[in-house]
């Protein structure tokens, strides 16, 4: 049996791993706030970073750059493992260092960022887009499978972390956009709930604006994904649409209302809070349908 490690059991850390044990594999777990891994029905509660070391597979989910390369370089000072797996969304030129640095070691790193909230994954709905070693892919594609309903592997190197900002870039975008209509059609006097239905049935339904409309139409601000970290999604996009020669102006443009959002207190709150601040620009109070 492949010995497999987890480190970061946030909200989707814990949806993820969770789907592992669920699955039937036994995976020892580490987290700064112990309290939180041994929340996790099932796991092994490890005390430090270096109790995983020499671990077949090593699973990560972090918020941000500096803290995966944080626990990367503690992990491979302590004896690395064979294949790392990073589920998190973060810079590829940061995910590059610590892949030589993992290579260097001996330890093959994996880009796996998940498509998905910790619904999603608990539905067994999320998808991954996956790139490093393919040998490695190969290896571990049995326990990637247990995470969702589909992984893509688009090949070396950081494409998978390219490809996942393409996505959040996208999902800010498409949701800027639908609360710009949807302050639309209410100002004409329809309300979200009937705007959204239509637009739902139509050819523009998805399962996003699917899954969108309940928050909207309530007015419901508990977060799947937080304001805050599609502002720090679309920082890691502009600059690699930078560094690409990509031109990005309407991703540029969600930006700063991204941005406006946070500045006013929505920092926290989930990104549909986009919709608010829009209906507040063009002057009317939303109210929730319930």
């Amino acid at each position: 049996m492949t010995s497999i490690g987890w480190i970061g059991v946030g909200r989707m850390g814990a949806a993820l791993v969770t789907r592992l044990i669920e699955a039937g594999h036994e995976v020892k777990v580490y987290n700064r706030t112990r309290a939180k891994a041994e929340a996790i029905s099932g796991a092994t509660v490890v005390d430090t970073i270096a109790d995983l070391a020499g671990t077949d597979v090593v699973f990560t989910s972090l918020p941000d750059s500096p803290q995966f390369a944080e626990v990367a370089d503690a992990l491979l000072a302590a004896g690395g493992c064979r294949v790392l797996i990073d589920t998190s969304t973060i810079a590829p030129d940061a995910s590059e260092q610590v892949r030589q640095r993992a290579a260097a070691a001996g330890t093959a790193l994996l880009a796996a960022p998940v498509s998905g909230n910790p619904g999603a994954v608990a539905a067994g709905n999320a998808t991954l887009v996956v790139s490093g070693p393919r040998e490695a892919y190969d290896e571990v594609a049995d326990l990637l499978g247990a995470l969702g309903r589909a992984a893509t592997y688009v090949g070396e190197g950081e494409s998978a972390r390219v490809v996942k900002l393409c996505h959040n870039v996208l999902l800010g975008v498409l949701t800027q956009s639908l609360a710009e209509v949807t302050v639309m059609a209410e100002k004409a006097g329809v309300t979200r709930s009937t705007f959204l239905a239509f637009i739902n049935d139509s050819v523009l339904g998805s399962t996003f604006t699917r899954y969108k409309t309940p928050p909207m139409v309530n007015l419901d601000l508990t977060p799947a994904f937080t304001t805050e970290l599609l502002r720090k999604d679309f920082d890691l996009g502009i600059s690699a649409a930078r560094s690409l020669e990509v031109p990005v102006p309407l991703a540029a443009a969600t930006y700063q209302l991204i941005q406006a959002a946070v500045a006013v207190g929505h920092g926290e709150e989930d990104f549909a809070a986009l919709l608010v601040e829009q209906a507040r620009s063009a002057g009317l109070t939303l109210k929730p349908e319930e």
